[in-house]
């Protein structure tokens, strides 16, 4: 992409109102920027790309750093606006990119944090090049245009590896939902200025921070719909649903009117991979704000942890001798879609000689009671026995394996000496021998074969 780009831009960063480490109250995080730490994003009140800034900001992350940071990328025509605000009596750190042609403008729409109607879905598929001599704020950019814009701009390896792998979230989310190929698709909002100082932003501070495990919780998103290009679509958007399917994102829906996860956000999320923590102790907290104003404190806490190992769950177990198939069934969905780390029927023998199922269930000890709602709703047991076990576990990770019949994801796991080993994945094997025509086994073995492969390279 031969563009030569003007690399002029305004930061407005006031003196004495800056987020810088932790912020008023709270500890700097500067001796923790060791490598090797984990941070968890509590997405309660959503999250989009300026809520992460702010928050890594407030976690520790400099705005030297920043700036720095931002100063290498081919664009311009924004100012960045920093400083501390109060959320329900919180003190908060609020990040912001005003572009220069949006100055009459309170915020840009991508970080309302309710609903990004002009820019974040305003995106066409096709090949439409720019070839100014300057980026502008709006300008439609196709994925190979942001990969090569951003391998221009002499980012840090682990800035511009996470910054493309974000992209490319996006890039794969958008084309799922608009029927094309990633490489297709038309970026405005997440394409122009803002959105890529957010995700730039995000990796910059991510590796001054350490960072090296992203987990999240649940993603907590609002209701009812919001107006875009393509016309009015339900709240989550198709971008953000693509994104949490594929990535293994947990959404939980509220009664709160309007978007509360945005695409650019959902990318961030995703850098989990769906990974949510269960025990740890906290090493440092940021806030950072959101620009809309909710019952509830509309803000995003990012914290590096210490994760406790995971050895610990509890296992509740019910015999069952006179309930359906079917109810059965339903309630097996149920507990695994509210939590359960897993659940299972052993065929039993009860008093006289009775068939039945006894119903396993595992799970974390602050999901008992959810469990147990749904253990006497759903089935026709009257009690449930529970007792803690332990379990010993291997480290794991997703990945993507490429094979002659498409893309898999796959889990890697790591054994005692070290060696990794590739498992792939049920339903990506599933829809590779579904679309082929070969069997289970032989896409099986190829994916396995592509995995193992990749991780010999």
């Amino acid at each position: 992409m031969a563009w030569k780009i003007r690399c002029e831009y305004l930061l407005r960063i006031p003196a004495a109102n800056t987020c810088r480490g932790a912020g008023k109250g709270r500890k700097r995080m500067n001796d923790k920027r060791n490598s090797g730490n984990t941070l968890y994003l509590e997405c309660r009140s959503g999250i989009s790309g300026d809520m992460t800034v702010a928050a890594l900001l407030d976690l520790g992350a400099t705005e030297e750093n920043l700036r720095r940071t931002l100063a290498k990328l081919p664009v311009d025509g924004y100012e960045i606006k920093i400083q501390r605000i109060r959320k329900n009596g919180l003190d908060v750190c609020d990040f912001d990119v005003i572009l220069e042609e949006e100055h009459t403008h309170t915020h840009r729409a991508e970080h309302t944090h309710s609903g990004h109607e002009e820019h974040e879905h305003s995106h066409e598929t096709g090949t439409h090049m720019h070839e100014h001599g300057h980026e502008h704020a709006h300008a439609h950019r196709t994925w190979r245009d942001i990969e090569q814009l951003l391998r221009a701009a002499d980012l840090k390896p682990r800035v511009l590896e996470l910054s493309l792998k974000m992209f490319r979230f996006v890039a794969e989310a958008e084309g799922r939902a608009h029927g094309c190929a990633p490489e297709e698709v038309h970026f405005h909002e997440v394409g122009a200025v803002d959105s890529i100082v957010d995700i730039v932003g995000t990796a910059a501070c991510l590796e001054e921070l350490g960072v090296e495990r992203v987990v999240a919780s649940d993603l907590w998103e609002g209701s009812g719909h919001v107006r875009c290009q393509h016309g009015v679509l339900p709240v989550p958007v198709p971008a953000v649903l693509a994104i949490a399917e594929a990535h293994g994102l947990t959404l939980r829906q509220t009664e709160q009117q309007g978007e509360m996860v945005t695409p650019t956000g959902a990318a961030i999320a995703a850098l989990s991979e769906g990974r949510h923590p269960s025990h740890f102790r906290v090493k440092g907290v940021g806030l950072g704000a959101g620009k809309k104003e909710f019952p509830r404190a509309n803000i995003l806490r990012a914290m590096l942890i210490e994760e406790e190992p995971e050895g610990e769950l509890w296992l509740l177990e019910s015999n069952i001798d006179d309930c359906t198939g079917e109810a059965l069934g339903y309630a097996m969905e149920r507990l695994l879609e509210a939590g359960a780390r897993d659940a299972f029927f052993t065929p039993i023998y009860m008093k006289k000689n009775r068939p039945a199922y006894k119903l396993s269930v595992l799970c974390d000890e602050e999901r008992i009671r959810e469990m147990d709602e749904i253990l006497f709703r759903e089935t026709t047991t009257i009690g449930v026995r529970r007792c803690r076990v332990e379990r010993d576990t291997l480290e794991r990770r997703f990945a993507e394996a490429e094979t002659p019949l498409g893309t898999a994801k796959v889990k890697i796991c790591t054994l005692p000496g070290g060696e990794e080993t590739a498992y792939p994945e049920y339903e990506s094997v599933k829809d590779l021998a579904g679309k082929s025509g070969k069997s289970y086994s032989e896409v099986y073995r190829l994916v396995k074969e592509a995995a193992e492969w990749g991780l010999r390279e």
